[in-house]
């Protein structure tokens, strides 16, 4: 069927595959189509967009610009062009991955993983989220280091957590070892009153992360890798205790991601491994 003969929802998503797989040999072409297809499957609300545009076009003189169609086309516009980018910075990065992903991305394991990260880069409310989402789909293509399951999970940690809670994650990849003083002061800056909005916050985003098996206190391990009990150190002074709790911005005790939590940012924060990869290159580490 030529493509003027197709619906017009069909011919925009027909535009849209030829102008990503254009350059492409034809099996790269059709293993492209397979991504996109799977990608825009995932939006609910594409097929209401495309048919609501081919209405407007053709009702455009009796339509009034402020029309609450009018805006909610116009706010799915910006939408459709910032996954049109996205796609295309996909497709780029597969080319320099090389021609080995192939069987990868158009396996049906994979395409679900696309499915489910696409979901949640059209419900993330931010550009941080919706990078983080295209650097794992990608990442996922060409690192077999994970398992499916656990991109999964990391797709649920996107959809779940706040930029907070990345800045959190980002600070301890950095700088292991940091204590929530440390972290406190390096994206915040100035410490706050302990039962002040800003301190139940960050108890709530460091109880997330350690509770979410994200980031966990620095413990000492055996050679097998098991966690050693800490061994309460004996005065012989009965010790009174301490009239205040622990603060939220405790400065003694380290903190690093758990191994699950490094994963987490090797697939998705590109920028940050990258940056620190170049920095430890210069200085001879």
């Amino acid at each position: 069927m030529a493509e003027s003969q197709l619906p017009d929802d069909r011919v925009i998503v027909e535009r849209l595959k030829k102008e990503l797989a254009k350059s492409e040999p034809s099996r790269r072409r059709r293993i492209v189509e397979k991504f996109v297809l799977a990608a825009l499957g995932s939006i609910p609300w594409i097929g209401g967009f495309l048919s609501a545009a081919y209405e407007y076009k053709a009702e455009e003189g009796t339509l009034q610009q402020d029309s609450l169609q009018t805006q909610w086309l116009e706010e799915h516009q910006e939408k459709i062009s910032a996954l049109r980018v996205t796609l295309a910075e996909i497709q780029s990065r597969f080319k320099s991955l090389g021609p080995e992903i192939e069987d990868r991305i158009q396996s049906q394991e994979y395409l679900n993983l696309v499915r489910k990260a696409f979901r949640t880069w059209d419900e993330a409310d931010t550009e941080e989220k919706r990078r983080y989402v295209a650097n794992l789909v990608t990442n996922a293509a060409g690192t077999r280091v994970c398992s499916d399951d656990v991109v999964r999970l990391f797709i649920d940690w996107i959809d779940l957590y706040h930029e907070a809670h990345f800045a959190v994650i980002r600070e301890i990849y950095q700088y292991p070892g940091s204590t929530k003083f440390d972290i406190w002061s390096a994206v915040y800056g100035d410490t706050p009153r302990e039962d002040s909005a800003e301190a139940d916050l960050y108890r709530l985003l460091i109880r997330d992360l350690s509770t979410g098996g994200v980031i966990r206190q620095e413990r000492d391990t055996n050679a097998l890798g098991q966690f050693l009990r800490r061994r309460p150190q004996k005065t012989g002074v009965r010790r009174q205790a301490p009239s205040t709790t622990e603060s939220a911005f405790e400065n003694t005790k380290p903190h690093v991601l758990t191994e699950l939590g490094k994963q987490f940012v090797h697939y998705t924060m590109n920028e940050v491994v990258t940056r620190l990869r170049e920095d430890a290159e210069r200085s001879g580490g």
